[in-house]
């Protein structure tokens, strides 16, 4: 593949991740959020029904494998789902760009915890950026329109951003087991599965909450929208970032992870009516800062972050 195709695939697959995180409060304002994930994981499970089939040259699952799957999608699905939507309900889409962008740093600390993974004083520094970045968002001004800080309370927004916080290391601990998890499953046929458990996971909830819903006042646009969140979040992007992986070193494709931020923060503003004031701005640079630190490739002995798109 042509390394230009292979770049822009790395970047539309982080644009999009901006974009449905951004994207996801609309949603979470129209629907409730346990029926907006069960319904975004019917969605992108009945895309991707042909990627549960086992190859014929994978080995079967073993117990521990099994068990690696339903922890995967528990953390990395179910769990970050629910803070994530609940998340951004909450707070600004500009303040989940830059708190998303913590998660390659977020990643390494994991990495280093868990795996015992060497990483160098570049990373640390990343870690610092990550957390100077979210708690000068945490401390700003939502920069939610006047209407939208009456509908959700601005007294909730540190909980917004807590939220969304733990969606960082439901992420991390996902790209921590899915390295564990790649050594003997495809990258498809682990979205596939880890979607499935995380459907059955929300269905009692998703199910409690479409018994008394009114969907007939739901507008055509919005569900147009939801279509976009599920298959955004489920299909195109873990398939675009495969596909960039497949011609681009992980060390290069890990940089293509500063156009998160950015594109959440570009729909907030341009499509949602956000505004970007001093704090936030500063929290913004210091935000991708720590996102070049922990994914540009170094001279060194120093591993890169591994990046993978969130779910």
């Amino acid at each position: 593949m042509n390394r230009i195709v292979a770049y822009a695939c790395l970047a539309l697959s982080m644009s999009l991740v901006g974009s449905y995180v951004a994207l996801s409060k609309p949603l979470a304002a129209a629907l409730p959020v346990f029926l907006l994930a069960w319904l975004r994981f019917g969605i992108g499970g009945a895309a991707m029904l042909r990627w549960l089939k086992k190859p014929a040259d994978e080995i079967p699952m073993s117990g521990p494998t099994r068990r690696l799957l339903f922890v995967e999608s528990f953390l990395g699905n179910f769990l970050f789902s629910i803070c994530m939507l609940f998340g951004v309900s909450m707070t600004s889409a500009v303040a989940a760009g830059v708190i998303m962008a913590s998660i390659p740093a977020a990643v390494a600390l994991m990495s280093w915890a868990f795996l015992r993974e060497r990483i160098g004083l570049r990373v640390w520094g990343a870690v610092a950026c990550a957390v100077i970045g979210i708690a000068l968002v945490s401390l700003s001004k939502s920069g939610l329109p006047v209407q939208a800080e009456l509908e959700t309370g601005s007294q909730y927004t540190w909980l917004g951003n807590l939220l969304l916080v733990g969606a960082v290391l439901c992420e991390a601990a996902y790209a921590v087991i899915g390295k564990k998890l790649t050594g003997v499953l495809s990258p498809k046929r682990i979205s596939a599965l880890i979607n499935l458990w995380g459907f059955v996971l929300v269905t009692p909830l998703g199910l409690w909450m479409a018994w008394s819903f009114k969907f007939g006042r739901v507008a055509p646009s919005t569900w147009l929208l939801l279509l976009f969140y599920s298959l955004a979040a489920s299909v195109w992007t873990v398939w675009l970032w495969m596909t960039g992986l497949k011609t681009i070193p992980a060390n290069e494709a890990g940089v293509f992870a500063v156009l998160l931020p950015i594109s959440a923060a570009a729909v907030g503003v341009i499509v949602l009516g956000e505004t970007l004031n001093p704090t936030q701005i500063g929290a913004f640079g210091i935000a991708l800062a720590g996102v070049v630190l922990a994914t540009l490739p170094g001279r060194g002995l120093e591993k890169p972050v591994p990046v993978e798109p969130p779910h």
